[in-house]
């Protein structure tokens, strides 16, 4: 579904069509990045990345998974480490 169209200048500039601005709450100053995804070009508006694509970043190889046994013990040494009388 096309949004808008824009328009190339001879200096190489395009205009953001107003339904893409508001869709990206881009105003004066936002940065854009351009990303090459198969055939297509993506703009998205820079720092705007899903919870998903930061947790694959901070996060490359899934943790190794736990029995509900061993959370609990987890929850308990937290639990008693936080509450510790000094």
């Amino acid at each position: 579904m096309v949004i808008a169209q824009s328009k190339l200048t001879v200096q190489g500039q395009v205009s953001i069509p107003a339904e893409v601005r508001r869709r990206l709450g881009l105003s004066p100053g936002a940065l854009l990045e351009w990303d090459a995804e198969g055939d297509k070009i993506v703009v998205r508006r820079v720092g705007q990345y899903t919870s998903e694509e930061v947790h694959r970043a901070l996060f490359p190889e899934p943790p190794a998974p736990k029995t509900v046994e061993q959370m609990k013990e987890g929850v308990r040494k937290r639990m008693r480490e936080r509450h510790a009388r000094r």
